[in-house]
């Protein structure tokens, strides 16, 4: 356990992120963690909002998530999904009946007035989650994929329906001009008590964290802070740990690899990141990332158990210490 008065904000995708947020969750204490949380993925579904980065992060920190799978919740049903198919309904994005229960409260919660940040701590409170769980924004922002033929798909469409098999060309997210962060992240971050640091989840770098980073100033808010800012890279040995990053880092032209990683957020968000973790298996380029100006944590990053999980948010912690 850290010292009471730290405090630290995580940045986070889905699956990914969430392993490391469920991690630090353990390794802190109650109030000194704070998960903001990508919306970008959000998107309306049989007259339901659906949000696949906060429930995947509302689930492993219940202790309700799919653990064969990565999403939604254990002991799923699909009685309603199978129903819904046989009277000619869509059925590509996998809704189980427990599943629905959520998605059915926060889409009339949100009907009636409140905001997602409002929906998301009632939906935690219910499930007795002590850390606090942040939408990015209470606004909404599109993820849209352009794939290289031209043709523009939401990002559940490309992920879910299209199984990432469109090569892509660029990443937009639609309405994020107009998108304010949300207002708990912004009161952290400019408020008179400075966080001990903040933590990029290993998620992906395109369509996970990009949207955060680039919604309302927040890369320019993150240098002002002077918080230590450490990623963790979702590429272990030119691979992606869960999800297209890395198929989408070689569609892009990016380099496959944790060193192509590091690259795209120096260049992309220059003096945003402190430090930088790797995975064992990319100790080589240790030296390359140190060279961008990046301090490096050379450490497992593979989070197969929950003392995996644990045991890398102790380092990750530790090494913005460190930094610090």
């Amino acid at each position: 356990m850290t010292a009471e008065f730290e405090r630290y904000l995580a940045l986070s995708g889905g699956v990914g992120g969430a392993k490391l947020a469920l991690g630090l969750s353990r390794s802190l204490g109650t109030g000194q963690l704070t998960v903001l949380v990508n919306t970008g993925d959000d998107f309306e579904h049989l007259g339901l909002r659906i949000c696949p980065d906060l429930d995947s992060l509302i689930y492993a920190l219940s202790g309700l998530s799919n653990q064969a799978v990565g999403w939604g919740q254990r002991d799923e049903t699909w009685q309603c999904l199978d129903a819904l198919a046989k009277l000619g309904g869509e059925n590509w994005f996998r809704l189980g009946d427990r599943d629905l229960a959520t998605h059915i409260l926060r889409s009339e919660w949100l009907r009636a007035g409140q905001n997602l940040t409002e929906v998301t701590t009632k939906l935690c409170a219910a499930l007795e989650i002590q850390t606090e769980v942040l939408p990015m924004s209470n606004d909404p922002v599109a993820t849209e994929i352009i794939c290289q033929s031209g043709q523009s798909l939401s990002f559940q469409h490309y992920f879910v329906r299209e199984r990432c098999e469109p090569p892509i060309q660029d990443v937009r997210f639609k309405g994020i001009d107009q998108a304010a962060l949300n207002p708990k992240a912004a009161a952290l971050l400019g408020g008179p008590s400075p966080l001990d640091g903040v933590i990029i989840c290993p998620s992906n770098p395109f369509v996970s964290v990009r949207p955060i980073l680039d919604l309302d100033q927040m890369a320019r808010r993150l240098i002002e802070h002077k918080a230590p800012v450490v990623a963790v890279s979702p590429i272990v040995s030119g691979l992606a740990i869960k999800g297209p990053a890395a198929k989408m880092m070689q569609e892009m032209q990016l380099p496959q690899s944790a060193l192509g990683v590091a690259e795209y957020y120096v260049n992309h968000y220059p003096k945003v990141l402190d430090g930088f973790v790797l995975d064992v298996q990319d100790e080589h380029s240790a030296s390359d990332i140190e060279r961008l100006g990046l301090k490096v944590l050379v450490t497992n990053t593979m989070m197969h158990s929950l003392e995996d999980r644990c045991q890398l948010a102790e380092n990750v912690l530790s090494f913005c210490r460190e930094i610090a």
